[in-house]
C-alpha cells in the first residue's frame, strides 16, 4: 500500500487573503509584509512583519484545535521556560475564510527536525525542565483528544493499521514485540497532566545551538506525561536518556518510575509508525519516523528477555 499523503486542504490559505484579513479585523498591522513560512499538515503558517506570524487552520479539524491554543496558551505559557507562541491578537472568520486563526509572536529558530541543538546533554535539560513545568494536574476543563494522553491499549488498532500501511517497510515482528511490552505496563493513574500532545522535533526551535521554542500546542490535552516524554527517543542519543529522566524529577515532574517511561518508549513507537504511514509527500516526516522507530527498536533489543 505504502504511506499517505498529506490531507488536502480545505481552504486556499494565501498571503493576499491574510492581508485581506489583517486589513479588515487588524487594520494597525495591515501595512505589515506578508509572506508564507511553512504549508503543514493542519496550519499554514505566515509570516507578518519582523516580530508576528499569523496561523491560519487549512482543514475544519484544526480550527477546532486552534481554538484549544487561543484558551489555553495565555494560561500555560507565562509559567513555562521556554518560549511559546502566546496568541497576541484573535482572528475571525471572514470573506472568503470560515474559521478563527491567530496572530502570534515569531520566535527565531529552525525546527530541530532540521537543526539539532549543538549540545544533546543541553537538549536534555532544555527539554526536561520544560515538561516538568508543563505536566502539572491539568484543569477539570482541559481540553479533551481522543488520540493522546490516552492508555496505550487504546492506540492497538492504529499501530496495526499503520502496520499495514508500511507492510515490508518495517520489521513486524520486531516492532510487535516492542509494542506489547509497552502496552503491558500499568496505566497511569495519576491525576491527568497538561500536556503539550504533539511533541516531535518539528515542533521544536533551535536557535543559535540550544532550545529556542516549542509551538503548535493545537493537541495540547491532559493525561498520561508518557505521550510527550516519548520525545526523548526522537531527539535524544540513548546515552542521554538517564540525564533527562533526572533532570525531568529535579524540574517538578513525574517520579521517574520504570513504568511511565515503558509507556513513553510505547508512544514513541507508535508515533514513529504514525510518521512513517503519513510521510508520502512529507521527507522530514518520514527522517523523523525513520530515526524514532529505529531508537526505540534499538532499546527494546537491549531489554532483559
Amino acid at each position: 500500500m505504502g504511506p499517505h499523503r498529506m490531507p488536502a486542504a480545505e481552504v486556499d490559505v494565501s498571503p493576499d487573503l491574510v492581508r485581506r484579513l489583517l486589513a479588515a479585523q487588524h487594520p494597525d498591522l495591515a501595512h505589515l509584509p506578508v509572506e508564507t513560512m511553512a504549508n503543514g499538515w493542519d496550519n499554514v503558517v505566515c509570516r507578518v512583519g519582523d516580530a508576528l506570524v499569523a496561523r491560519l487552520p487549512r482543514r475544519e479539524v484544526a480550527a477546532r484545535l486552534l481554538v484549544h491554543e487561543q484558551r489555553w496558551l495565555p494560561v500555560l505559557g507565562p509559567r513555562l521556560p521556554l518560549p511559546v507562541p502566546v496568541p497576541v491578537r484573535i482572528g475571525r472568520p471572514g470573506p472568503g475564510y470560515p474559521w478563527p486563526w491567530s496572530v502570534v509572536p515569531f520566535l527565531p529558530g529552525r525546527v530541530a527536525a532540521r537543526t539539532p541543538p549543538a549540545d544533546p546533554r543541553d537538549l536534555a535539560a532544555d527539554l526536561a525542565g520544560f515538561l516538568g513545568a508543563l505536566h502539572t494536574p491539568a484543569a477539570p476543563d482541559a481540553p479533551v483528544n481522543p488520540l493522546r494522553g490516552i492508555p496505550l491499549a487504546d492506540r492497538h488498532a492504529t499501530v496495526v493499521r499503520n502496520l499495514d500501511v508500511l507492510g515490508h517497510l518495517v520489521d513486524r515482528g520486531a516492532v510487535m514485540r516492542a509494542w506489547e511490552t509497552a502496552v503491558a505496563a500499568p496505566v497511569w493513574d495519576g491525576p491527568p497532566s497538561w500536556l503539550h500532545g504533539d511533541l516531535h522535533p518539528a515542533n521544536i526551535l533551535v536557535h543559535r545551538g540550544r532550545i529556542s521554542g516549542v509551538i503548535d500546542f493545537g493537541d495540547i490535552t491532559s493525561g498520561d506525561p508518557a505521550t510527550d516524554l516519548s520525545v526523548a527517543w526522537m531527539l535524544l542519543p540513548a546515552e542521554c536518556h538517564g540525564a533527562f529522566r533526572d533532570a525531568y524529577e529535579a524540574a517538578g515532574g513525574h517520579l521517574p518510575c520504570e513504568h511511565l517511561w515503558t509507556r513513553a518508549r510505547g508512544w514513541a513507537l507508535a508515533l514513529s509508525l504514525a510518521f512513517l504511514a503519513h510521510s508520502a509527500d512529507a521527507p522530514l516526516t518520514a527522517e523523523t519516523g525513520r530515526r524514532t522507530l529505529e531508537a526505540v527498536l534499538a532499546h527494546s533489543a537491549r531489554l532483559p528477555g
